[in-house]
């Protein structure tokens, strides 16, 4: 069996010893290893990270439709009205508590970051067709709501829905270990169940380092547009990592209810605000329509996107992007599935699938519409200017189409608010996630713990930075992301199985 009891010498922990020093150790070595190595860590991650992509961008492709496809079938199963938790259970959150916390924990920074970078990266170089057209534009639309639609929410509702249905109806740890159950037993206490935690918590602190440390270059960027004094520089987003990275050990200390939830819709608050600004103070009715229209090249586009490998063209754009996110989204996958499950108790499998399937997704498209589209507006119909600026530095996308509307000082100091409030909740979401991980699945560990996790995430993320911006983020996330994309397909074959052996059980019941 593995020790989940107290660390020994009466500290007070509450740790499994294998997976919380392996995870840590990881960490660690990674992060001396590319501290000593700064001069040459660009080209290492450079060669790293066109081998991956080259090499398994088929099986990233094939595992993230796979998952979509099984939370489709569990929805429509004879297995969707099972109650998470059992038939009495009830919520312990209000639905617009919980929805809160899932879209601020699920891709907060990352669609403050994105939602006007990658359209107009898509628009002014698409993988196929004339760029700077009305085509060209539709076409980056439907890109991005791919990259940030079903696929990434169903991957969310997979890991969520296993984590949280072995937990509170087999009364297993709440941990990754447990989901797989079905196939290895009681094995799961011992050392297969600790490899399968600590690659779960590595890949979890990797994915949200991603986040934090394109976090901390919208905030420098937005620091920048507001004081001249600022510039942009790593040394600057390594000093606001530490800054923010301390707010978040204090939303951490406070807890899920008093901390997480609170700033979680603190943020969605805000930024409904400043969407609500840009819906109005933009052009409004090309908004709507663009987001009917939207939607409808996003259903028209995704069969060819779904299963698109490169293989006739061999462009490498797929490489930069779509294997990017489909890594990334894996990456988080053990982070947003613990945290959801941990809140989701006495959710139906159909309310739970259903909600994370439709109610994020359309909140983001919303988000990616009035945003993006907005961008676009610019450069089809006004003086344009974006696109040059976000290739000159992507951070600046969002802050450069705020200067387009009125109040501009006040929009871009809104929205360096509400990245730093979500790189906050992200920060102490994971926190808590990867304590628990290796703590065994001790729902409620030591508040030390959850401390300790927080400072790694911050010191992984402005390692990154420092040992190569954006592609050392983009290289850690797609090699974390590789090997838990095997653990998920084991994971999917796992839960179905389980759901199955317990059927006939409940039928015996009544």
């Amino acid at each position: 069996m593995s020790d989940l009891s107290n660390d020994n010498g009466g500290s007070g922990l509450q740790i499994n010893k294998f997976v919380f020093w392996a995870s840590a150790g990881l960490v660690v070595f990674f992060v001396a290893f590319t501290l000593l190595n700064l001069d040459r860590t660009t080209a290492m991650f450079d060669t790293v990270l066109q081998f991956i992509t080259a090499s398994t961008g088929w099986f990233f492709v094939l595992s993230i439709n796979i998952y979509l496809g099984v939370v489709l079938l569990l929805l429509f199963s004879r297995h969707a009205n099972v109650r998470l938790g059992g038939d009495d259970a009830r919520p312990d959150f209000t639905t617009w508590g919980w929805l809160s916390m899932l879209f601020s924990a699920g891709m907060g920074i990352g669609l403050m970051f994105w939602s006007v970078a990658e359209p107009m990266y898509h628009f002014a170089s698409p993988p196929w067709g004339e760029p700077l057209t009305a085509e060209a534009a539709k076409l980056a639309m439907g890109i991005t709501f791919f990259h940030w639609g079903l696929h990434a929410w169903g991957l969310y509702a997979l890991m969520g829905l296993a984590l949280a249905y072995f937990a509170y109806n087999r009364g297993l740890p709440l941990t990754v270990r447990s989901t797989f159950y079905p196939l290895l037993g009681e094995r799961i206490h011992g050392k297969a169940g600790d490899v399968i935690d600590v690659m779960a918590a590595v890949a979890t602190l990797f994915g949200l380092a991603t986040s934090l440390g394109l976090g901390a270059q919208q905030v420098n960027a937005g620091f920048a547009h507001l004081f001249d004094a600022i510039p942009q520089s790593t040394t600057v987003q390594v000093i606001l990592i530490a800054i923010i990275t301390g707010m978040a050990t204090i939303s951490v200390v406070l807890g899920v209810d008093k901390g997480i939830r609170r700033l979680s819709q603190i943020n969605v608050i805000i930024a409904g605000l400043l969407l609500f600004f840009v819906l109005i103070a933009g052009p409004t009715r090309y908004l709507l329509d663009a987001l009917v229209q939207n939607l409808g090249i996003y259903i028209q586009q995704l069969p060819r996107l779904m299963f698109r490998t490169e293989a006739y063209t061999q462009s490498g754009w797929q490489h930069g992007w779509t294997l990017f996110y489909w890594a990334w989204w894996i990456a988080w996958s053990p982070f947003v599935g613990i945290f959801v499950a941990r809140v989701s108790r006495g959710r139906t499998v159909r309310e739970f699938i259903g909600a994370i399937l439709i109610v994020p997704t359309l909140a983001t498209f919303v988000w990616l519409t009035v945003f993006g589209n907005a961008a676009l507006h610019v450069e089809l119909f006004g003086g344009g200017g974006i696109v040059e600026a976000v290739k000159a530095d992507v951070a600046v996308a969002t802050f450069q189409l705020l200067e387009s509307f009125p109040m501009a000082s006040v929009t871009v100091a809104l929205a360096v608010c509400i990245v730093i409030t979500f790189f906050v909740t992200s920060s102490d979401s994971a926190s808590l996630v990867v304590d628990i991980i290796t703590s065994g699945g001790h729902p409620d560990p030591p508040k030390v713990q959850r401390v300790f996790w927080a400072t790694m995430e911050g010191v992984i993320a402005a390692v990154l930075l420092m040992g190569g911006g954006l592609l050392a983020l983009q290289t850690a996330v797609v090699t974390t992301g590789l090997p838990f994309a095997l653990v998920l397909l084991v994971l999917s074959f796992s839960l179905v199985r389980g759901m199955r052996q317990d059927n006939p059980r409940k039928r015996a019941a009544s």
